[in-house]
């Protein structure tokens, strides 16, 4: 155990899961022991994870894997526990004074872990313990001059997260419906509830929940919450398990019509009968309209729509094509350089405008070739003149920006007769050279 865990030595991120995996295997030994001798497995479990809480400065655990390992050892310590016939409420008890000290967060949400490791007594004695903490909780009151962590307001939701874990975990229905009563249904207790119907295949009660907590979810003020998400995929899968399909689609199209974007599409076509998907597809690129330029771009490109991404490029104004991310943009410049030179000139130069007029000058070398594809596509297009403006408008704005302009000059000028040529220039020419062909 103490070769093991090698006390004095840093352990660094990289070399943590191979250090966890030679602590998996003492464990293992030790997990044989639950069998035959079940104290001595209790004692060296202990010993163990007082080792890992010591060892836990020495190392990095930004993999997570180190903590997780020390949650596995405690449930191990459970089921050595419990071998034994130890009492189930010490062992709750002990349990959860590890919980409330917990200064490394070893023992973050292991109640979920706990659940399954601890037998029918062990999980009722740990529910009961956990119970008469948040019953205590809801009947104290605030606590002046105490820490948030200490308020009897805090407590109370954090028990009653824990309840809600393990009445989950047990499945209970009735007392996990119970204890929303005290607390307050949320939509993440109406999708935990609609798995568990799920789960029982009661379709009809799943549902129900479901659409109860797609209710509660349109009620928050700052948009969808991920269980609405959960809750709306789930919506259609059980109408569509009803043979209420066709109430699933109108769901998805309601849905993409609110937010047209690629995921909304995804998920309609997921929908959509084979032989209707191109009437769908359509009547979805027709519908495609909104202030969410990001959104249309990455639409039209998932759905390979270059004649729709070119017109919506062509309706911006110049301000929000330089408001929108390069993420969405830069894909976009790309795929219509070819077709729609001028078009891809306006991307590449609203990129390189958003970044300067930003200050960002640690992107400064991006700029400079996104001005310069942008002079390569205005130069296809035969719109020179747009070029200079640009010229202008960058030695207008940001001439003080000496160390870039010098950069941007350099581009603005060209390469002259004597000049550096492009890298493309250059490309063509080893190329003409070696194959007996000019530019071209």
């Amino acid at each position: 155990m103490e070769g093991a865990l090698d006390p004095g030595s840093f352990i660094s991120d990289q070399a943590c899961f191979s250090f966890v995996s030679a602590l998996d295997e003492v464990a293992a030994e030790i997990g044989k022991l639950t069998r035959t001798d079940p104290a001595r497995a209790i004692a060296l479990f202990e010993t163990f994870l007082a080792g890992c809480y010591e060892k836990a400065d020495e190392l990095d655990d930004s993999s997570g894997s180190f903590g997780q390992f020390v949650g596995d050892l405690i449930c191990g310590w459970i089921k050595a526990r419990q071998a034994s016939g130890a009492d189930p409420d010490e062992t709750a008890d002990r349990l959860l004074a590890r919980m409330d000290d917990d200064p490394y967060g070893f023992c973050y949400q292991i109640e979920e872990d706990a659940a399954k490791a601890f037998d029918k007594a062990g999980l009722a004695a740990f529910e009961r313990h956990i119970r008469e903490r948040f019953d205590a909780a809801s009947k104290a009151k605030a606590l002046p001059g105490k820490p948030p962590g200490d308020q009897p307001e805090y407590l109370r939701r954090r028990y009653s997260e824990t309840l809600r874990k393990l009445y989950l975990a047990q499945k209970n229905v009735a007392a996990y419906i119970a204890l929303t009563g005290q607390t307050g249904l949320t939509a993440q207790d109406c999708h935990a509830l609609a798995t568990i119907f799920v789960t029982r295949r009661k379709p009809e009660e799943a549902l129900a929940w479901v659409e109860r907590g797609i209710a509660l979810d349109r009620e928050k003020p700052h948009g969808v919450t991920r269980a609405g998400f959960e809750l709306t995929r789930i919506h259609r899968e059980l109408l569509t398990k009803l043979g209420r399909g066709n109430e699933a689609i109108q769901a998805a199209w309601a849905d993409f019509l609110e937010e047209p974007d690629k995921y909304a599409y995804e998920e309609l076509m997921k929908l959509v009968p084979r032989a209707e998907r191109t009437v769908w597809h359509e009547k979805a690129m027709d519908a495609a309209k909104g202030p969410d330029l990001r959104s249309l771009i990455e639409l039209f490109l998932e759905t390979k729509e270059t004649e729709r991404l070119a017109e919506l490029v062509r309706g911006a104004t110049g301000k929000a094509l330089s408001e929108t991310t390069h993420y969405a943009t830069e894909p976009a410049a790309k795929k219509l350089e070819r077709a729609h030179p001028d078009l891809a000139a306006r991307l590449w130069r609203a990129q390189g405008m958003r970044i300067v007029d930003g200050g960002k000058s640690k992107y400064y070398d991006a700029v400079i070739s996104n001005f310069e594809r942008a002079h390569r596509c205005y130069e296809r297009a035969g719109l020179a003149a747009e070029w200079e403006d640009t010229v202008r408008q960058m030695r207008a704005s940001h001439h003080r920006k000496a160390g870039f302009m010098a950069r941007f000059e350099a581009l603005a000028a060209g390469p002259g007769p004597d000049g550096p040529s492009s890298f493309l220039d250059r490309a063509k020419k080893r190329w003409g050279g070696r194959h007996g062909r000019g530019d071209s």
